[in-house]
């Protein structure tokens, strides 16, 4: 990936002191706002390339159609629900989290609140400080021997399970997404949701907040479950129904919950946090010194290192780029979206697309699949007025109406590391195809005109289509010569019947290509 160019930083909340320091060590100025409003923000917003925030500043819509400069969002935290992520992918800022910052400090949270709804720790400890000795009104059980149901068996949740087993607790878990021989190495047995509700003596999740996991545990979940389960939420807001979670305790279905995290923070609604089985938290999942400072640090060392073009850690809507920082993927990419390029000129007059088809051949472009359409696309449409890149292109072709489709097959013969985009616009087909020679990106073919020579994508590019003619190059340039345009090379067709496309490396592009239409079918040129 080309180096993304981040001069300057805003961090709108208070993040530990070692962010600012490493960003302003490697030549980014920073500057530090915090409890902001949001017309403030969508104010001062404006003027910086990146944003570092936790989980209080709401980077809605608003704030990101506001930032005009505005390259990457960093969450100094896990969770990015606090983020419009489709508003910033769409205006193809990068947003990224720090995946393990918090990952031991909520672990740790959640065992605790495991321990202390095992033995009503918070509540005996409050009796006392009302000088109240109730040795059997805080009767506990042990965990030992109970069942814990882990939902979400990512970073934090097999932390949790670790620390558990320790206690002698059976830990069995659901996630559709970690491969379940990964979860049984962990000691973790894996099942569906179905089968996990009703062996559970206590619950804990650890999924990301979205439409899937809203209300996870409801009134139906409820009723599946042990009568007096115990339950903990250190993840996010709303993925225990709070309401649910209320009816179930006052039934005695739920025999406790331990809440960090609420819908609505603070939450306004005391009944839950007031309930006598409920031990309640100030979202403090990420609050230790330790997770502070982690979070911190990495959020700067990541935005560092993707400046530098080292790597990208965290980027949470733009994991095609990770694979993008080799020279080879630099050669790469140029080539996706010179052949773009190369198609859209000749297509202008016959808009809109709609189809493309990318096809990359041999085992060096195997790897390079998803960025190579990415950077096709930033090609094609490059000309329009949405501002393609690599993170939003995709989304914009789907807005477009365009059907997108990318294949991959062996390598043929010595044809080893093309790229082939066949496009349609307007009924029209046309195609083109190339690689990287020399590391400089190379036009291989034009609408089945195979180059006698390489096209070498550089420098200004005038192509035409004309019936094959002795007289046809000598006219062209007595044309090009009179409106003061100089050529610099000559690609012809191997082929030398029918209609074909040449290409003419100019000076300077040709002012009106009304000016071809005497002596070609079809002109378009393009600056590389």
């Amino acid at each position: 990936m080309a180096p993304v160019s981040i001069k300057t930083v805003l961090i709108s909340e208070s993040v530990d002191p070692r962010c600012k320091k490493i960003l302003e060590e490697n030549g980014i100025r920073v500057t530090e706002k915090q409890n902001m409003k949001k017309d403030e923000l969508i104010g001062e917003i404006k003027n910086y390339d990146g944003l570092v925030v936790r989980s209080a500043t709401k980077v809605t819509a608003d704030v990101i159609n506001a930032a005009d400069k505005l390259k990457i969002i960093g969450r100094a935290g896990t969770g990015v629900d606090n983020v419009d992520v489709d508003a910033a992918t769409k205006k193809g800022i990068i947003v990224m989290n720090t995946p393990s910052g918090n990952t031991i400090s909520a672990a740790e949270l959640t065992c605790a609140l495991l321990m202390s709804l095992s033995r009503n720790v918070p509540q005996a400890a409050m009796s006392m400080k009302q000088g109240n000795w109730d040795r059997k009104k805080f009767m506990g059980a042990e965990l030992y021997g109970k069942v814990l149901g882990i939902v979400g068996l990512g970073r934090i949740g097999k932390e949790v399970a670790s620390r558990m087993q320790s206690f002698g607790m059976r830990t069995i878990g659901y996630d559709p997404i970690t491969p379940p021989e990964v979860a049984a190495s962990w000691g973790v047995e894996p099942m569906s949701l179905e089968l996990l509700w009703p062996q559970c003596d206590y619950i804990t999740v650890h999924t990301p907040l979205m439409p899937s996991t809203v209300g996870l545990l409801n009134d139906a979940s409820f009723a599946k479950c042990k009568k007096g389960v115990k339950v903990v939420n250190c993840a996010r807001g709303g993925i225990i129904d709070e309401d649910a979670l209320l009816r179930a305790l006052e039934s005695g279905q739920c025999g406790g919950a331990g809440l960090d995290v609420f819908v609505e923070e603070p939450p306004k609604n005391r009944s839950l946090i007031e309930h006598p089985n409920v031990v309640s938290c100030p979202h403090l999942g990420a609050s230790t010194k330790e997770a502070q400072a982690r979070c911190g640090e990495d959020i700067a060392l990541q935005i560092v290192d993707m400046v530098k073009g080292n790597k990208l850690v965290g980027a949470v809507n733009a994991q095609v780029l990770a694979s993008t920082f080799s020279q080879e993927s630099h050669q790469l990419i140029k080539l996706g979206e010179a052949v773009g390029s190369v198609l859209q000129s000749c297509t202008t007059s016959k808009r809109p697309v709609s189809h493309v088809q990318i096809t990359t051949q041999g085992d060096c472009m195997k790897s390079s699949a998803a960025y190579m359409t990415s950077s096709v696309l930033v090609g094609l449409l490059n000309h329009e007025s949405c501002c393609p890149n690599l993170i939003n292109v995709l989304s914009l072709a789907k807005e477009s109406g365009i059907t997108v489709n990318q294949t991959h097959c062996a390598a043929d013969g010595a044809a080893s590391g093309v790229c082939k985009v066949e496009i349609e616009a307007s009924g029209c087909r046309y195609k083109a195809s190339g690689s990287v020679q020399g590391g400089v990106p190379v036009l291989l073919e034009l609408s089945d005109s195979v180059f006698r020579q390489p096209v070498s994508l550089t420098g200004n590019l005038l192509f035409f289509k004309a019936s094959v003619n002795p007289q046809l190059l000598s006219s062209v340039a007595g044309l090009l010569t009179t409106e003061g345009v100089e050529i610099e090379s000559f690609s012809a067709p191997a082929d030398r019947s029918g209609d074909l496309w040449y290409c003419v490396g100019v000076s300077s592009p040709l002012r009106d290509l009304g000016a071809l239409k005497p002596l070609v079918k079809e002109a378009a040129q393009l600056t590389v």
